[in-house]
């Protein structure tokens, strides 16, 4: 580092035909430039420049040295501005990990228009519903759904979703009717294993009060996939988001239950390591997300 400075200031002073002016130009005192030039020749064991009261110039070894010089310094402004091109620039491998079931459903769908749009960069997708650290697995960005832990990550709200209670016609014709919310304690239900609510479901009621109800889960499942299917086989009451089960029941293959109860909104958010030196690829991935979930389609 200290050689590429000394590089520098001697490039300086031939180029501006002073110390003065190379001094000026590169920020520095004239003794600092006089100093990096007087450490480069004691480096080289050589005189590079001829110093008389009027004019510097150039040794025959100065010459030699300076073109030399010359190309390193142009190469590596050249492989600067490559680099931050590149970065810039929508390239490369791009790793992201997503929920299952909204990962299917949702982002599946989007990744060839992403791909046509940025050809460049070649897609790493992994799926699953448990929360890893994007970080320590090495992936560039994570969807996550629901409330988000204290992190140093940076996050950016694609979307919103809410928590649909429901079940199939034929499961609600053979039980007694849901009411109240203390009526789900008398009927099967289907848990979703990584929520936080676990065997205790609790709601805001009309006014926004909250009440809870202990349910007796019959299944529990780590797939939302699963307990939608679980649902639609007629076998309880499931509690998933609209994304996963609004067109079951606008369909009318599931019916929504207690309406006038809910539970707070789920934020979709993208996660990425930093904002600091973020590359083109996450960027424009991030910005294609929002842009995609602008008006959702389960909304």
């Amino acid at each position: 580092m200290d050689q590429l400075r000394q590089i520098e200031a001697f490039t300086a002073v031939v180029q501006h035909g002073s110390f003065v002016k190379a001094a000026d130009r590169l920020e520095l005192s004239k003794a600092v430039v006089s100093r990096l030039v007087l450490e480069l020749e004691a480096r080289l064991g050589t005189r590079l420049l001829n110093r008389t009261t009027r004019r510097l110039s150039l040794t025959d070894s100065g010459a030699a040295y300076h073109e030399r010089c010359k190309q390193i310094l142009d190469d590596l402004a050249e492989a600067n501005a490559e680099a931050s091109a590149t970065a810039a620039r929508p390239t490369g491998k791009l790793r992201i990990n997503a929920p299952l079931s909204f990962g299917n459903l949702h982002l599946a769908p989007l990744w060839g228009e992403f791909l046509k749009l940025y050809p460049e960069v070649e897609l790493d997708i992994t799926l699953s519903d448990r929360v890893v650290d994007l970080v320590e697995e090495g992936f560039d960005l994570g969807v996550r759904i629901g409330r988000l832990q204290a992190t140093s990550l940076v996050a950016r709200r694609l979307a919103s979703d809410r928590m649909v209670l429901c079940a199939s016609p034929a499961y609600l014709a053979r039980h007694s009717p849901i009411q109240t919310l203390q009526d789900l304690s008398e009927h099967s239900v289907i848990a979703y294993s990584y929520s936080s609510l676990g065997a205790t479901w609790t709601f805001d009621d009309a006014d926004g009060k909250p009440e809870s109800v202990t349910v007796r889960p019959r299944l529990w499942a780590n797939s939302g996939d699963t307990c939608r299917a679980a649902a639609l086989a007629d076998q309880g009451v499931i509690m998933q988001p609209a994304f996963l089960v609004g067109e079951d029941v606008r369909l009318g293959h599931l019916v929504e239950l207690l309406p006038h109860y809910h539970r707070p909104l789920l934020d979709i958010h993208a996660l990425y390591p930093s904002r600091k030196h973020l590359s083109g690829k996450v960027r424009a991935m991030v910005d294609f997300l929002a842009q995609a979930f602008m008006q959702p389609g389960w909304a």
